[in-house]
């Protein structure tokens, strides 16, 4: 199944947490950060401006992005967790 945002949304696959520190302890699922960077695997068609209009994104499918801890709402398709983000809680392109 693909799941294809509407408007300002885009989809983002979260990358995995750390699951050991520095120091080599590892750490069990519940002591781990939520992640924080993820690759864009969709973008909708854009905000919709008040004349109509459609502001083009400014991230695009394949970017790396960093982005809020509880941004966006998370969802599973075929088994895989996505979050479904507004572009506006992406904060960096990460290059």
């Amino acid at each position: 199944m693909k799941l294809v945002p509407i408007g300002d949304k885009v989809v983002v696959k979260p990358l995995d947490s750390e699951t050991v520190t520095a120091g080599g302890i590892v750490l069990p699922d519940v002591a781990q950060d939520r992640p924080q960077q993820g690759r864009v695997l969709s973008v909708g068609d854009g905000r919709l401006l008040a004349d109509g209009t459609r502001a083009a994104h400014q991230v695009s499918e394949g970017d790396k992005v960093l982005y809020g801890r509880w941004a966006g709402t998370e969802v599973v398709v075929d088994g895989q967790k996505l979050l479904i983000l507004d572009e506006s809680e992406i904060m960096a392109v990460i290059q």
